[in-house]
Parts: C-alpha cells; structure tokens; sequence
C-alpha cells in the first residue's frame, strides 16, 4: 500500500493561496517601512523639544550638498562625497514632495528631544524620519547640524 503525503505548500497549493502569502508580507513590509520612517508610536512625538532649527539642503553643481539655516539663509555647513545615509534620508522626504507636485522651498526641521531622540521633518508635508532609528552614527551626522554656524 502506497500513501501520498503533500506538504502544506507543495505542489497542490493553488496559485490564490500563494498571491494572498506573497500580500501578506508586502503589507507587512510597509507597515515596517512606514514605521521606521514615521518615527514611532504617538507617544515619543510629545517627548520635550530642546532644540529646533529650520534648515533647507541644496545640491551644488559639484556634487556638495549644503545646508542653508532658513531664517538667516546663510549657508551653516557642506557635505561632501558619497554621504549615503543623509542623501537616502532627504530623498526619501523629496520624492514625496515630488509626488505632491511641492517644490524645495520649505525647510526641513531638525529637532532634537530630550530623550536625545533627533527627527527630521519636512514642514511642506508632515513627513518625518526618526533619525535614531537608524543608529548613532547616522543619526549624528544630522545631529551636528545643531551648532553649525
């Protein structure tokens, strides 16, 4: 006598059973995405401010990305080379202003919490990177930007 024992996913698992795995993860994937990208719970965002400055970034022709502070719209500090983390991070932020047809010229604000948290938030629309997220080391390369004159 011979028996056939299928594994749960082998071959008879019809086509459907497997789109709606394959959906499942993606929405899981988003949801993390959006979370470390929106910066955690509700509850952090209340943590006290101890400082804030308003900042734009601009590309230079060669390749420097420099920070202008908004209110004196003097040039406070220059990036240059590869500069991964803080180009993915402000990407992330422009391609959503790209999306909502919104131009470059609002500032980003830079807060750092007393908690020692530090966000990124683009004041044209609401997004916001929780910097810490991402480790020390990445999250102080925006930090420095506190004293930057």
């Amino acid at each position: 006598m011979q028996t056939h024992h299928e594994s749960p996913l082998g071959q008879g698992t019809p086509w459907p059973i497997w789109a709606l795995g394959a959906l499942l993860l993606l929405t899981l994937a988003a949801v993390a995405w959006q979370s470390r990208i929106g910066g955690g719970p509700v509850a952090q965002e209340t943590a006290s401010v101890q400082w804030q400055r308003s900042l734009r970034f601009e590309d230079r022709p060669n390749g420097d990305i420099a920070v202008i502070d908004a209110a004196s719209q003097r040039e406070v500090a220059r990036f240059q080379g590869e500069q991964g983390f803080l180009r993915g991070s402000l990407r992330a932020l422009a391609r959503e202003r790209q999306r909502r047809g919104l131009g470059p010229q609002a500032p980003f604000e830079l807060t750092g919490h007393v908690d020692g948290r530090v966000t990124l938030r683009d004041t044209a629309t609401g997004q916001r990177i929780a910097l810490e997220s991402f480790g020390p080391t990445n999250s102080a390369v925006f930090s420095q930007l506190q004293w930057a004159r």
